[in-house]
Formats: C-alpha cells, structure tokens, sequence
C-alpha cells in the first residue's frame, strides 16, 4: 500500500516519503481501516511517540497522521462494536503507524461511526480539532453558561471549534489572532477579536477561561487575565504561567466515542462548521505540507478519491 513515512528526526517535512510499505494486520481488538481522507498536524515530527513506542525501541519509519475517515474491512480477534464496511472516522494510537496510508490498523474504541451524510474529508478534520476542543472546554476547563472564554488561534482548525462550542454552551468568547484572521473569526461565533499584532491584549480582563494554543509570551500574558477560580488551559505542554488565583492544566488530547459522536452530530446538524483549509491527494500530500505559504484551517489528505 501507499504511505506516507518518516525516517528523520531532524527533518522536518522535509524528510517526509511516500513510499510502499506492507498493508497492516489486525492485533485483538483491532480493525483494519480502508483510509479515504486522512488529517495530519505539523508538530507530530517533534513528539516522541513519532519516533518510538511505549517501549521507548525506535519505530521508523514511522507512518504519519492520526485523524482518519473511512471504511472498516477488517475486524481482528474478540473485536466487537464495529462492522465490516462501516463507515467510521476517529483518532489512532499516538505510538503506532498512522493514517496518512491506504490502510491502518488501529483499535475499535478509538473510532466513532460516520453518518453516511458526512463527507470522509469533513470526517477526517474532526477528530483532533473537535475532541481538543471539547476536552479542554469541557473536561478541564469545567466550562459554564454565562462564562467567558478567551481563545487563542480563533481561525485556526482548533481555536474555530473552541469558539463554536463556547458560544454553544453560552460562553462570551474573545478570539484572538493575527489582524488578517479578525473576520474569519467573527464569522465563527467570537463575540470580540484581538490582534495579537496590533492590540493590547491586556485590555481584555477578568475571563473564566483562557483557552492557549500558543504558549510562550502570549500564555504568560494571558493568565494575568484570569480572574478569581478561573482556568487557563493549554495543549502546548506545561504551563509556564499559572493564574493568580486558580487552575492552569495541560492536557493530550484522547480518543472518545461518545465525544466523536457529539461532534459529529452538531456538525450535521449545523451547529459546528468544519475549518478546512487545502484538500490534496496522497499523492501531493508531501509537497502541500511543504508549502511556503500560510494554510488557514485544516489541511485534509484525500487517500481515496
């Protein structure tokens, strides 16, 4: 089958090949999935589970991409919950070859059925943006109606689903960005926009939430706009600033059906819009995440056309 690997830590996606690799079996538990789109995040290249696995044994070369939507052709020994030729979409095992290939092996419980009206492309720019948002809203963020949310990166493939589910669960959100991203997130649901470039972040004050994306300056700043039992919440490791008064977490994003499927039907639904940005084939995949130029939302890989 074709897949898309990587051989060098200090690459880039530069050193990213699409090459033949043997098609996968499936271990108990799993399923084997026919891929049709697939997602793919830049920072993969730096995480160690890239490059090794739980036992810490070098893994290379390694399939990239963890998102993925297609069809189950396989169901491994004692598999249940699944069926041959569903159509199902989800996020595979951070230590175990990918996505971005014609077909991956990963467990059942890390995919949720695909309605049979929901695009494979739209399917597979869910999973790490939707469940990120959900988990760091929801699950450590605690939040609450009549809330506000600052969130980073508004017009990004996950700040855009953070700001549609915080004014989903009636959350005043101030999205922030650059000055080119101020309309794309209005357009989202953000009730104000602050540019990072050009305004004075410190005019925000006192909100429930900072939803971080960044890190760096950007996230110190920001958690002394916390008020008192407040919450900052970050993906890009651990905090280097902690509220006055209240919580800082870090968090992985985790598989989870009944979230998927949450997502999904708000997204069928037409309460959360999808942020794709390029859509290319497998075969252009290694020269779009290459590209020079800036990509906005999500960039989806057609495995099957």
């Amino acid at each position: 089958m074709k897949a898309i690997v990587a051989t060098d830590r200090t690459a880039g996606t530069a050193g990213m090949t699409l090459v033949e690799r043997p098609e996968p079996q499936a271990a108990i538990n799993d399923v084997i999935v026919q891929v049709h789109a697939a997602g793919f995040v830049n920072t993969e290249l730096e995480w160690p589970s890239t490059w090794a696995d739980r036992a810490f044994r070098d893994r290379t070369p390694s399939i990239l991409g963890h998102e993925l939507a297609g069809v189950v052709t396989t169901l491994g020994y004692g598999t249940t919950g699944l069926s041959i030729g569903q159509r199902v979409f989800g996020l595979s095992d951070w230590h175990r070859d990918g996505t971005l290939a014609e077909y991956v092996a990963m467990e059942a419980r890390n995919l949720a059925p695909l309605p049979g009206d929901v695009d494979f492309a739209v399917g597979a720019s869910l999973p790490i943006s939707g469940l990120t948002a959900w988990q760091g809203l929801f699950q450590h963020g605690r939040l609450q109606a009549g809330q506000s949310v600052l969130a980073h990166g508004a017009a990004g493939a996950v700040g855009s689903v953070v700001t549609q589910l915080a004014r989903e669960a009636g959350a005043y959100v101030i999205g922030t960005g650059r000055a080119a991203d101020r309309q794309k997130a209005l357009d989202f649901g953000a009730n104000e926009f602050v540019d990072l470039g050009n305004d004075t972040l410190e005019d925000v004050a006192g909100v429930d939430l900072v939803f971080d994306v960044i890190g760096g300056d950007i996230q110190k700043r920001s958690a002394a706009l916390i008020r008192a039992g407040g919450t900052l919440v970050t993906v890009v490791g651990p905090a280097e600033a902690r509220p006055a008064d209240g919580l800082a977490v870090d968090f992985v994003v985790e598989s989870d059906r009944a979230q998927l499927s949450e997502i999904v039907k708000r997204v069928r639904d037409g309460r959360l819009r999808t942020n794709i940005g390029k859509v290319s084939a497998l075969e252009e995949a290694v020269t779009t995440f290459n590209a020079s130029e800036r990509r906005t939302g999500k960039t989806v890989i057609r495995v099957r056309p």
